[in-house]
C-alpha cells in the first residue's frame, strides 16, 4: 500500500493533455510530463485493501499495490524490478492500456480510482532514462530453434520470454518494420515509435533475430518454419470486418486500419502501399465504428486537416456513470471520452449505415443512414433516415478473426468457431510443434491481453521442448 491515510488526504489527479488546437497540429503524445511529485501522492493513496482487486482486473495480474508503494517512497530502481517481473513492455501498456485496474481498484468503489496507469508508465520511463533496463541475454542455450510468426505485442512477449529461456529465437514480420499492431495500427500520438524502437533494441541485444519483410505463407514457404523445433503462431487477427450494403465498391470507402497503417508509414518516412496511400485532408470523413479504432481515425482524420468528421456508433450512447448491469470490479459500461473526441468531430450514437452513394465515375459521394433502436435487433425508427455527404468513409467495426489464407490454410491449423486458431491448454494448435498466442488465439482484444497471452505461450513452447529434451536424453540413453 501507499500512505495509511493517503486515499483520505488527496484527491485523484490524472495526466493532463496537452491544449486540443496544439496537439491536432502534430503527432506527438497527446500528455504533458506528470510531476514526479504529483505522481509520488497518487501512489500514496493505494490502500491497504487485503484483496487487490486491480490484480485481478489485470490481464497480467501486475503487482500493483507493490510498485504503487514503491512509487510512493520513492523507490524508483525497485518499482521498475516489481514492475517487469510481470509485463514485458509497461511502455506499451502504460501509454494504450485502457487500464482495467483501474476500474477494479477497491477505491473505485466509492470514491475516484488510483492512478495506476500513469504511475507504471513513470515508472518504465524513469527505469530508461536511469539505464536501469538493459539486455538480459540468457546464460546458455539450449540448442532449441523457435520461429514466431508475427512480431506485435504477444509475438514480442512469446520472443523475450523464449530467448531468456535459453531458446534460439527468430521473429519473422510480413512488414518491413517490427512491431506489428504497436508500429502500424496505433496512431503516433498515443504511442512515439521511439518508444518501440528502444525496446525492440533491447530484444536484438538480448539475442533475439529479426526477419522484418518476410511474409511466411507467401515470399517465405512455410516450409521454412520445419527447421524450427516450434513455431509460434502471433499475426494478430487480420481479417477486418465488413459492411456490406449497397454501393460498398465505390471508391473511397476503405477498412480503417489501411488508413491508419498508411499515416504511420508516412510518419516513418515510409512509402505507402497499395491501399494505403489514403488521406484525409480536404475531405468529409465519415467513421463507422464507435471503438478505439476509430476514436484513432477520428484523430488522424483531424491531423490530416479533414473538412468534416462524423463517427457512427451503431450502439446507444452509454450513460456517463457505470451502468447498474456491470457493477464494481467488472469492467464498467459507461461513456468514455478519448483525446480525439475533444479534439473536433461529430459523435453519433444509435446510427446504421444502410447504404453508399456513388456519382456517375464510381466515386463515393454520401451515405444513407437510420437511427436505430437498442441491440440485439437494431429495429430502425421510421421516420429517422437521412442522408451525410462524404468523400471518405472508413470501416472501424473490429475484426473478425485471423486472416485464413496464406500460412494457416498451408499449416492445415484448425480454427474455433469465431475464426481464430484452435488450441488446447497448452496453445498448441491441431498442428504439431506449431502455437499460437495473442489474438490470432483469443480474437480482437487489447495489448495487454496480448502481452499476457505471448508469455504464457512462452511458457507452454518451453515446457514443450525441455519435455522433448528430456524424452530425447531418455530414448538415446
Amino acid at each position: 500500500m501507499g500512505k495509511a491515510t493517503g486515499f483520505l488526504q488527496y484527491q485523484r489527479q490524472a495526466p493532463r493533455r496537452r491544449p486540443a488546437d496544439e496537439r491536432r497540429r502534430d503527432y506527438f503524445s497527446v500528455y504533458l510530463p506528470f510531476p514526479e511529485q504529483e505522481l509520488r501522492t497518487q501512489g500514496a493513496r493505494c490502500m491497504d485493501c487485503g484483496v487487490p482487486f486491480c490484480n485481478w482486473g489485470c490481464p497480467l495480474h501486475n503487482n500493483i499495490p507493490d510498485w504503487n508503494d514503491l512509487a510512493y517512497h520513492g523507490r524508483w530502481q525497485e518499482a521498475s524490478r516489481a514492475l517487469h517481473a510481470t509485463n514485458n513492455f509497461p511502455e506499451f501498456t502504460g501509454a494504450v492500456c485502457p487500464a482495467p485496474c483501474e476500474t477494479a481498484c477497491v477505491l473505485g468503489i466509492n470514491q475516484e480510482p488510483v492512478t495506476i496507469k500513469a504511475i507504471e508508465n513513470f515508472i518504465v520511463e524513469r527505469a530508461f532514462c536511469e539505464g536501469w533496463i538493459r539486455p538480459v541475454p540468457p546464460e546458455c542455450r539450449t540448442g532449441s530453434r523457435v520461429a514466431v510468426v508475427g512480431s506485435g505485442p504477444a509475438g514480442l512477449a512469446a520472443a523475450q520470454q523464449l530467448n531468456r529461456a535459453g531458446h534460439d529465437v527468430v521473429v519473422f514480420e510480413k512488414a518491413d518494420r517490427a512491431g506489428g499492431l504497436l508500429r502500424y495500427g496505433i496512431p503516433d500520438f498515443k504511442l512515439e515509435k521511439q518508444v518501440l524502437d528502444r525496446r525492440l533494441d533491447q530484444l536484438r541485444r538480448e539475442g533475439v533475430e529479426f526477419r522484418c519483410g518476410a511474409h511466411v505463407g507467401a515470399d517465405v514457404p512455410v516450409a521454412a518454419l520445419r527447421r524450427f523445433d516450434a513455431v509460434v503462431l502471433a499475426g494478430g487477427a487480420g481479417r477486418p470486418r465488413d459492411l456490406q450494403v449497397p454501393g460498398r465498391e465505390l471508391r473511397g470507402i476503405h477498412f480503417a486500419m489501411d488508413f491508419l497503417v498508411g499515416q504511420n508509414r508516412r510518419g516513418a518516412q515510409d512509402t505507402p502501399g497499395p491501399g494505403e496511400a489514403i488521406t484525409a485532408t480536404g475531405k468529409r470523413v465519415v467513421i463507422i465504428g464507435g471503438g478505439d479504432t476509430g476514436a484513432d481515425c477520428l484523430g488522424t482524420a483531424l491531423r490530416q486537416r479533414a473538412l468534416s468528421v462524423h463517427q457512427f456508433e451503431i450502439l446507444p450512447a452509454p450513460p456517463d456513470e457505470r451502468a447498474p448491469e456491470t457493477p464494481w470490479p467488472l469492467w464498467p459500461r459507461m461513456l468514455r471520452t478519448e483525446s480525439s473526441h475533444e479534439e473536433g468531430g461529430t459523435r453519433e450514437w444509435a446510427v446504421a449505415t444502410t447504404r453508399f452513394v456513388g456519382d456517375g465515375d464510381g466515386n463515393l459521394t454520401g451515405l444513407d443512414a437510420v437511427r436505430v433502436g437498442p441491440p440485439p435487433d437494431f429495429t430502425p425508427v421510421a421516420g429517422t433516415e437521412f442522408t451525410l455527404e462524404a468523400d471518405l468513409a472508413l470501416i472501424a467495426m473490429g475484426f473478425a478473426g485471423a486472416a485464413v489464407s496464406g500460412l494457416l490454410e498451408q499449416l492445415q491449423v484448425g480454427f474455433d468457431g469465431r475464426g481464430n486458431v484452435a488450441t488446447d491448454d497448452g496453445h498448441m494448435s491441431s498442428a504439431p510443434t506449431v502455437f499460437a498466442a495473442g489474438d490470432m488465439r483469443l480474437g480482437q482484444s487489447l495489448v495487454v491481453r496480448a502481452i499476457d497471452d505471448g508469455r504464457r505461450a512462452a511458457q507452454a513452447v518451453d515446457r514443450y521442448l525441455r519435455g522433448r529434451a528430456r524424452r530425447q536424453f531418455r530414448a538415446d540413453g
